[in-house]
């Protein structure tokens, strides 16, 4: 067996044998040009970080396409707000909670432009735009008069200098304007005290900066390798192709434009003849002839006209258009028709499956970016402020303020394509007990507890005005929930119409529950 054993010997080579069978580590004649530098992220961002998100926030700026995205980001991650849940025990001190939380909402801005889901709203096109955003939670004096004494303050990317990198004066490491411990927890942030590219605010120089502690600043961002310091933009994976189509489509139109602006050209043997009315002469001793509507005019002997027939686009460009606009959907995470606006290629079952894979998408950073990094602390930081200031009286809440803190974030709701088959796959896994019908409310941006309450509210107006309707407001929830008792249709004495007169004329031809039993 000895030949066997050194036949196994040969087949098993060393590493190098193993990186020959890799087809991606291959140092062919094909992939000899691909050498990329093995760099960490954060050595990537400190060196084009600045570049990057300038050219960034060019584009959504000047490009249509990347503004629509821009929006169509910021809307599907936040839209009318990711709104808190309290899961505080005690409903007295749950209201109260959620009382004062809704009133402070529109105190939050420091600047005073929005409320706190304004900038829920910010926050998500600086991700888009810059791949970060700072939020500063500044506490306020009890004199300013606010319910809560604490407004949030949003700072742009470039306010945290990517350039300084350095040791502090306490020892700690200053990474892209982070300051670290020894052990690699964050300290503190060195932000400019100025935007430095707002040429309208000349009170203080471009290169002071101030250190701000970390635990009044929250750094929203989603890190896409581990140890990520800072955030790339969005849009980066796009950002050639859409400055490239932008610059092809600029020179198409003034190409098309250039050729509809000469509509003939004059061949003449005697060039003191005038043809076809009046010639004006132009700056480079050139000359042009007008036309009238309705003009017949004969040429002399000798003298020609030859039409301009510029060349069309030809029966490629929409074709170039649909591939490079999907590469820059595809890039950006956001289906062809949030980017675009064009929906000629789209059915129901396209866009339902398009919509599904975002969507799971933009709940992942829902829960893990927005929800963590901004909501959470931020709910926190209020109300233990709310405690301190006196506006919440929360029994023991020093001794014990987790059990108090206990929240759920409520993403806004997703208004799909068939809203109706959606619906009702909800109410049939709610009532086989596959869901709660806290998470079906939920699942509609609305909190369970407030639902009740309307409806509660609804039922009590309803019997106090004598009111009658199909469904009542105080009956079993669920779109297929029947009354206890069905009464004969054919004996009411309500209306006359088979109802008895309490506000539900039992069942129908048209009732679900009819049809199911």
């Amino acid at each position: 067996m000895g030949w066997l054993d050194g036949f196994r010997r040969r087949g098993t080579g060393g590493p190098k044998d193993v990186r020959g069978r890799l087809e991606g580590a291959m140092s062919q004649r094909r992939l000899r040009g691909w050498q990329p530098p093995l760099e960490n992220i954060n050595s990537l961002v400190a060196s084009g970080g600045p570049r990057l998100l300038a050219r960034s926030r060019e584009l959504v700026v000047t490009n249509g396409y990347a503004a629509n995205a821009c929006e169509a980001f910021a809307s599907n991650l936040v839209g009318d707000g990711i709104k808190p849940s309290s899961l505080i025990e005690d409903p007295a001190l749950r209201d109260q909670v959620q009382r004062l939380w809704l009133a402070w909402t529109d105190e939050a801005d420091a600047d005073g432009l929005t409320d706190f889901y304004g900038l829920q709203a910010m926050v998500a096109r600086e991700m888009f735009v810059a791949g970060e955003c700072f939020v500063r939670m500044r506490p306020r004096r009890s004199e300013d008069g606010l319910l809560v004494p604490i407004q949030l303050q949003l700072l742009q990317s470039e306010m945290l200098p990517f350039e300084k990198t350095e040791v502090a004066a306490n020892g700690n490491p200053i990474r892209c304007g982070i300051e670290f411990d020894l052990i690699g927890r964050r300290v503190a942030y060195h932000f400019r005290r100025r935007h430095p590219g707002d040429s309208t605010d000349q009170t203080l120089p471009v290169p002071l900066t101030t250190r701000v502690p970390a635990e009044d600043v929250l750094h929203i961002y989603r890190p896409i390798d581990a140890g990520q310091i800072r955030g790339l933009p969005h849009m980066a994976p796009a950002m050639v192709r859409l400055f490239l189509l932008d610059q092809y489509d600029d020179a198409e139109l003034d190409r098309k434009k250039t050729a509809a602006m000469f509509a003939g050209f004059i061949t003449k043997t005697a060039p003191e003849e005038q043809l076809m009315g009046e010639i004006e002469a132009t700056d480079d001793s050139g000359a042009t002839v007008s036309l009238e509507p309705g003009t017949l005019q004969v040429l002399l002997p000798g003298e020609d006209v030859k039409f301009s027939s510029p060349a069309d686009v030809g029966g490629g460009y929409e074709a170039f258009q649909y591939r490079t606009l999907l590469s820059v959907s595809a890039s950006l995470g956001l289906p062809y028709h949030l980017v675009t606006g064009d929906v000629r290629q789209a059915n129901y079952s396209s866009l339902r499956a398009e919509l599904v894979e975002f969507r799971r998408r933009v709940e992942q950073l829902q829960h893990g970016v927005v929800a963590h990094q901004l909501c959470r602390r931020v709910w926190a930081r209020w109300l233990e402020t709310a405690v301190l200031s006196g506006a919440l009286d929360l029994p023991d809440y020093a001794g014990s303020p987790a059990r108090y803190r206990a929240v759920n974030w409520i993403p806004p709701r997703w208004d799909w394509v068939d809203p109706l088959k959606d619906i009702q796959a909800q109410v049939l896994a709610m009532e086989a007990g596959i869901v709660s019908r806290r998470k079906v409310v939920e699942a509609t941006g609305y909190d369970v507890e407030e639902i009740d309450r309307e409806n509660a509210a609804d039922a009590a107006r309803v019997k106090a005005l004598g009111l009658q309707y199909r469904t009542s407001p105080g009956e079993t929830q669920g779109a297929r929930a029947t009354p206890a008792t069905r009464p004969n249709p054919g004996k009411g004495n309500g209306d006359g119409n088979g109802n008895d007169g309490d506000g539900d004329d039992g069942a129908t031809a048209s009732d679900p529950a009819t049809q199911q039993e």
